[in-house]
C-alpha cells in the first residue's frame, strides 16, 4: 500500500527516481536484517512490494484504472517470477528479496508503457 500513497505524492523527476534507488538500497539491508528473524522473504517484509509497486507505476496517468491494473498486473509478475526474476530472487545479503520485486515492477511498467503507447494511437 506504501507505493501506492508514494506514487500520488512524489513527483517524478530526478529526485524522485533518487528516492527509489535509495528505497532500493535500504529496503537490502532492512530485509537482510529481516531475513534473520523471519525467514526469506517472509510476509512481514513488504518494501520490497513498496518498490515494485512504485517502478510499476513510474511515468504512468494516476487514474484509478491504470492503478488497478498496475496492481494485477505486478501480483501475477509477482507470483510467477518470470525471468530474472526467479534467478533474482537468490541474491544474498537482502538484495534478492528487493531484486525480485523490482523485476517485477519492471516488467508491469513495460506493458503499461506498452498499453498506453498503443491506447493513443488508436
Amino acid at each position: 500500500m506504501g507505493g501506492i500513497l508514494i506514487w500520488f505524492l512524489v513527483p517524478v523527476d530526478f529526485w524522485s527516481i533518487l528516492v527509489w534507488v535509495v528505497v532500493l538500497a535500504l529496503g537490502a539491508v532492512v530485509s537482510r536484517i529481516s531475513e534473520k528473524e523471519f525467514g526469506h522473504d517472509a510476509r512481514p517484509i513488504v518494501i520490497d512490494e513498496i518498490l515494485g509497486m512504485g517502478l510499476a507505476l513510474l511515468f504512468v496517468p494516476k487514474q484509478l484504472a491504470f492503478f488497478v491494473a498496475a496492481f494485477v498486473l505486478f501480483r501475477l509478475f509477482d507470483i510467477l517470477k518470470p525471468f530474472p526474476a526467479r534467478q533474482a530472487e537468490r541474491l544474498p545479503l537482502g538484495w534478492g528479496v528487493m531484486a525480485d520485486d523490482l523485476v517485477a515492477g519492471v516488467y508491469v511498467n513495460i506493458v503499461m508503457q506498452i498499453f498506453l503507447a498503443v491506447r493513443t494511437q488508436v
